[in-house]
Parts: structure tokens; C-alpha cells; sequence
């Protein structure tokens, strides 16, 4: 008996935005040789109230989501004839029905912004729920079409500052490349405290020397298994001094993706992403993949990217 594989999920609403994420989630379906779901989730009968129960026909608002999920997964079908495109359109909210969908799928994407976003600002509200969230690896497909199409061959992993680093960012990342054929950056951003000086009593020479080569290390141990595993990759190793969430932003700007594990952390709002994720999620150039970290989540005091 065949099993069915994993679906990549792709949010649907209509938007520029949600389009160009439907493009890079049929892409990435294909790439995986997985189906895709488009999901138009929307709570209409909401807003049409005693209406529903006068007309004999569909209410408006569901004609309108199917037929606008009808439409795009027709737009995918043109571009990928043999994709297995499957739609849906519950009537839940927005997140809550992500989520849920994501909870077997093999990735989520979404855009950046909604139908009510404008273009420019930051990411959506949707978007970041579902990517702080979501329980597979989360896209949200930033940047105009221009952007999108401009092929850097890399793409940029974020390495944290995790002990012992943790695995699921860099496997993710490391099959993403692979199935792209493109190059792999590996990133870890290092910091020398203005305190620290020669004299200190755990130095031996140059501070600044001394956390570069903490940083190599941390690149060295992740990237072992991984590097054996998928042999083909090519892979630069990337220690840069600065914020890291800074020096992600300006490594995504040269990139076709970044990559970010994300280990949650619970407040008193509910799941949240640390500071690297979080910024990279609103600033990035290039579409951002969130990967959900192994273990339970941090307390809000935590140091996760």
C-alpha cells in the first residue's frame, strides 16, 4: 500500500503576497516530491450574520474564498502540471487553522503580509503567529517578485548559541541546499565584551582572537553529521563579529533563503521567538525559514535565538 507523503501547506487569501508564497510552496512540493494544500481559512458567516439563514444559495463570502482558492490552485497547476494540489477552505480563523494543518505537513509557507497589509511594513500578524508557532518548519516568503527571481545559489544558516548546538536547523538546511544545488553559508556571529582585555585571568592573548575561534568551534561541531550526510553540498563557514540578528540581515541580503532554528519561549502572551528569528522574520530580504528547535519550550528568560 503506497503512503501518502506530507503536504506542503500554503496559506491562501488572494493577496500579491500570499501568491508569491503559493509559488515558493509549489516549489518546494515539487523540489520534496511531496503534494501541496492550499488553505483558505476565513470565519465569513462572522461578518454575514442573519443573512445565512435567508439565502437558499452559498453565503458570498465562502463563493468568494472558493473561488479564489479555485483560482490560484489553477495558477499552480499551469506552472507544475504534475504537483497533486488539494484546497481547502475552512471556516475557522486564520491561525488557528495553519496550525492545525501544519500539524502533519512537511512545511507550512506563508506571505508576508495579508490582504489588509501594505506593502512595506512589517510582517503581518498571521504570518508571525504561524511561524512562532507552528510545529514543522514555518516559510514566510518575504520580498517583492523582483527579488524572489534574482538567484543568488545560496542559501544562509543561522547558527545559535544552543550547548550542545541543536541538529534540526542544520539537517533542514543542509537538505534544502542539497535539493536546490545551491551553495550553503553557515553563519555564527561572535561577540567580545568591551571588559575583557589581555590581562584577564582566563586570556591568553588576543580577546577578540579567542571568541572567533569559540565561534569556528561551534560551526565545526554542528556541521559534522551533517556535512558527512550530504556530501555535495558545498559549504562556507561564516564567523562574523557583530549582533547576530545584524549580521543575519545582511548575509540574507545576498541569499535566495535564510534559515533560523527557533527554540519557543513561553511568556505571559504565549509562544514567542527569540530576538535573531523574530528580526529576521520582519527585516530580511529573502524568504525566511523558521525550523522548530527539539525540546520543550524556554521560559521567557532564556537566551534562544
Amino acid at each position: 500500500m503506497r503512503t501518502m507523503r506530507s503536504p506542503v501547506v500554503a496559506g491562501v487569501d488572494g493577496s500579491e503576497s500570499s501568491l508569491r508564497a503559493v509559488d515558493w510552496a509549489a516549489n518546494e512540493a515539487v523540489l520534496h516530491g511531496a503534494p501541496l494544500r492550499l488553505v483558505y481559512a476565513s470565519l465569513w458567516q462572522r461578518y454575514e450574520g442573519a443573512a445565512l439563514g435567508t439565502r437558499l444559495s452559498r453565503p458570498d463570502g465562502r463563493v468568494m474564498a472558493e473561488n479564489i482558492v479555485g483560482s490560484t490552485a489553477e495558477r499552480v497547476r499551469r506552472g507544475a502540471p504534475d504537483l497533486q494540489v488539494t484546497t481547502d477552505v475552512p471556516q475557522e480563523e486564520a491561525v488557528s487553522a495553519l496550525l492545525r494543518e501544519g500539524e502533519d505537513a512537511l512545511a507550512l509557507v506563508v506571505g508576508s503580509r495579508g490582504r489588509g497589509g501594505i506593502a512595506g511594513l512589517l510582517l503581518g500578524s498571521v504570518s508571525l503567529a504561524v511561524a512562532s508557532r507552528a510545529r514543522c518548519p514555518a516559510f514566510v516568503v518575504r520580498g517583492d517578485k523582483a527579488g524572489l527571481e534574482a538567484a543568488h545559489g545560496r542559501i544562509a544558516l543561522g547558527v545559535g548559541d544552543a550547548d550542545p548546538p541543536d541538529p534540526t536547523a542544520v539537517r533542514f538546511a543542509f537538505t534544502e541546499a542539497e535539493l536546490r544545488r545551491c551553495g550553503l553559508d553557515v553563519v555564527r556571529a561572535w561577540r567580545c565584551p568591551s571588559h575583557e582585555t589581555s590581562d584577564h585571568p582566563l586570556m591568553t592573548g588576543d580577546p577578540a582572537l579567542y571568541h572567533e575561534e569559540r565561534a569556528s568551534a561551534v560551526l565545526d561541531e554542528a556541521l559534522a553529521t551533517a556535512e558527512q550526510d550530504h556530501p555535495d553540498v558545498r559549504v562556507r563557514r561564516v564567523t562574523t563579529e557583530g549582533p547576530a540578528h545584524k549580521v543575519l540581515l545582511e548575509r540574507a541580503a545576498v541569499a535566495d533563503l535564510l534559515v533560523v532554528g527557533a527554540r519557543r519561549r513561553e511568556s505571559r502572551v504565549g509562544m514567542q521567538l527569540g530576538r535573531v528569528a523574530h528580526t529576521a522574520l520582519h527585516h530580511a530580504a529573502c524568504p525566511v525559514a523558521v525550523v522548530p528547535r527539539s525540546g520543550p519550550p524556554e521560559s521567557s528568560g532564556g537566551t534562544a535565538p
